[in-house]
Formats: C-alpha cells, structure tokens, sequence
C-alpha cells in the first residue's frame, strides 16, 4: 500500500517538475490573461475531489453531478474575488459545502443535526467498553482492507455517520486536509473539528469491527 510519505514523495516530485504551476499561479494566469489551458488544469486537478465531496455529503451522484456544475460556474463568476488571503483548495472546498448544503435544504433532504457524544458509552481509552479493542481489525493485510466487498462496507459505514460528522471525515481523512484547513472551509473551530473526527472514527472502528471479525473467522 502507497503510504503517506511515498504520497508526499510523488507529490512533491511533480511539483518540482519543469513547468508545474500552484494552484494560485494558474488563478492568476486565468485571471490576468484569460488563460484557458490554466483554468482547464484546475478543473482538472479538483472535478473529482468536489464531485466525491458533494457525492459524500448528498450521498446521491446525481445531485453530485448537479453541484460539481454548479460550483465550477460559480468559481467563473466569482474567480475574481479570490484574494489569496487563503489557499485555493480551502476556498473552492467552501464553495462545494455551501453548494451541497444548499442543495440538500433545496430538495428538502438536509438531516437534522444528530450528536454521536451520546452514540455510545466510551471509556477512557476511548473504546467502546472494550468491545473494539478484542476486535481490532486494523492489522489486517491489505488484500483484505482494499477487497471491493471490504471497501464496500467501509463505503456505507461512512455513509451511515450523520451528516456533520460526514463531511469532517471525508475533508480530513479522505482528502487529507489539516484540522485547521477543515476549520477553516467549515466555519468551525479546530477543537470541535477534532471532537467530531474522534466520535466518526469511532463510530466507524464499531461499524466495521463486526465484518472484519467475522472475515478472521473470529480470531
């Protein structure tokens, strides 16, 4: 499995690559010159980090669909506001929440704000009364985690985390972004961005602990 750091290896790689540009060096070409190659390469680079946003908020690719569109239009009208005060990603990622929450009060489909502080009795190290420790499925290789029935049911776990807790997960451990950048495009402070990503791991290590133990054959 490609770990974090052969990520950020690659990563950086590219960017030190002849020619590679930042995220802000091709806003202020489009903006500057109407460079289309440059608004193309950003459209490139985010179509499928805010249709999977809107898909795991909406959890409905047609609506997915519908809000990538809608946010692409958006960053056309409003590019030029941009004013770097801070990073790109964090700005369109806010532009792709307050589309899809729109969307969801639009279709009348927005869920009532449901707290996981009660979801269960934790203890002090944080299991559920010991039950996820005697289950621990994170060791298991990689043929089983990454298996399409084992991704499947991480899929619909997470898809089961109220609304809230969703979006906090999928910006921070889906698409990697800093508690602060979370906090940032969320209007939330980075303490409450901590405690939800906490009870939506929790509740997914409880969610899966069950498949993954029955896969070991009880072991």
């Amino acid at each position: 499995m490609a770990d974090a750091s052969f990520l950020h290896r690659i990563i950086s790689s590219l960017r030190g690559e002849k020619g590679y540009k930042s995220d802000e060096e091709l806003i202020g070409l489009f903006v500057g010159q109407r460079d289309i190659g440059a608004y193309e390469e950003i459209l490139k680079r985010y179509q499928d980090k805010i249709y999977g946003l809107a898909l795991r908020i909406t959890r409905n690719p047609t609506d997915a669909e519908d809000i990538l569109q809608e946010v692409f239009l958006t960053l056309t009208k409003k590019i030029d506001t941009f004013r770097g005060e801070s990073k790109f990603s964090s700005w369109l990622y806010r532009i792709a929440v307050n589309a899809s929450y729109m969307h969801l009060r639009a279709e009348k489909k927005h869920e009532a704000d449901v707290s996981l502080e009660g979801y269960a009795p934790y203890d002090e190290k944080g299991t559920l009364m010991g039950r996820i420790a005697s289950k621990d499925w994170t060791d298991r290789p990689d043929k089983v985690l990454f298996s399409k029935e084992a991704i499947d049911m991480i899929d619909k776990a997470v898809n089961q985390l109220p609304e809230s807790y969703r979006v906090v997960f999928h910006l921070r451990d889906v698409e990697g972004l800093s508690n602060e950048e979370v906090a940032e495009i969320l209007g939330l402070s980075i303490p409450a961005i901590k405690s939800r990503l906490h009870r939506g791991r929790l509740f997914l290590r409880d969610k899966l602990s069950d498949y993954f133990y029955e896969w070991s054959g009880g072991k």
